[in-house]
């Protein structure tokens, strides 16, 4: 059995990408423990809960019940009911701060994604957290990191080199035709909010892309080749590049997932199942 850690976002982590992992995990019997900025218990995005909001008609008290994109867009059945038991477990309700982790008391962290500005700027920009990533990755132990989780790692700074841990590695992460198209979106489908689904936007001067997640990760790589997407002639490409299909327990072929030694990276709640599933295969191997 291993102690694994997911640090989370305290608000607007995605649910899918924290649940699923969460059970795919403590099925195999490992001890899944949580970490917050400030040690209160998370509260995951409720907009990719429930698809209310996520319609044009969200912002309509009365009719914001009635989802129809919301439910393409929200995180599916499975996740909710994996959400719904994650919320009971207690370790879930007493996380540890980011500033009290310790490289000793884990063997392996999950680094989970979302999106909303407001609570994934505190978990993205946790210097605390980044630091014990960095140490995570010095000791050689196992981590995953899915979506805007690939930011933490990104950002997480080797001692050692004085660059990011992700330099010289191969990783994939939330890609910007991804990134791109929620935004366009949100945009229509959510207008009093147009930038929901935009963690950074860019500014006046910017370069367009420039502060979306791939373009990021990928500044901070030794060769923009070692950013991987799915190849152009990959079985079933288009399941793993329309949006629609995601993973399941028992079927991993819209999933995209890359592992690089003990560091595993996906791209989004798709990917979810697959990617909990690698890392587990990494735990068991190093454990």
């Amino acid at each position: 059995m291993a102690r694994v850690l997911i640090a989370m976002a305290q608000q607007d982590a995605d649910p899918s990408e924290v649940a699923i992992p969460w059970k795919v995990l403590t099925a195999l019997g490992h001890a899944v423990s949580f970490a917050t900025p400030d040690g209160a218990r998370a509260d995951a995005d409720e907009l990719m809960l429930t698809g209310e909001g996520l319609d044009p008609w969200g912002f309509v008290p009365g009719l914001k019940k009635l989802t129809a994109a919301g439910r393409i867009l929200a995180a599916n059945a499975d996740a909710r009911a994996a959400y719904a038991a994650l919320a009971r477990d207690p370790a879930f309700a007493a996380p540890r701060r980011f500033d009290a982790l310790s490289v000793d008391d884990c063997d392996a962290l999950v680094l989970p994604g979302g999106h909303r500005a407001r609570g994934m700027r505190p978990y993205l920009e946790n210097r605390a957290l980044q630091g014990f990533v960095a140490a995570m990755f010095a000791a050689d132990k196992p981590v995953g990191a899915i979506c805007h989780g690939v930011l933490v790692a990104a950002r997480a700074v080797s001692p050692a080199t004085g660059r990011s841990v992700l330099y010289g590695r191969q990783t994939t992460s939330l890609t910007w035709a991804q990134e791109g198209l929620a935004w366009t979106l949100g945009r229509v489908l959510r207008f009093w909010d147009g930038d929901y689904y935009r963690t950074y936007v860019e500014g006046p001067g910017d370069a367009p892309r420039s502060k979306g997640v791939e373009a990021e990760v990928t500044a901070r790589l030794a060769s923009p080749r070692d950013y991987r997407d799915v190849p152009a002639d990959a079985p079933d490409r288009r399941r793993k590049t329309d949006g629609l299909h995601r993973d399941t327990a028992t079927d991993a072929r819209p999933a995209f997932v890359v592992r690089d030694g003990r560091y595993v990276s996906a791209r989004w709640p798709g990917d979810a199942y697959t990617f909990a599933k690698t890392l587990a295969e990494v735990i068991a191997e190093a454990v």
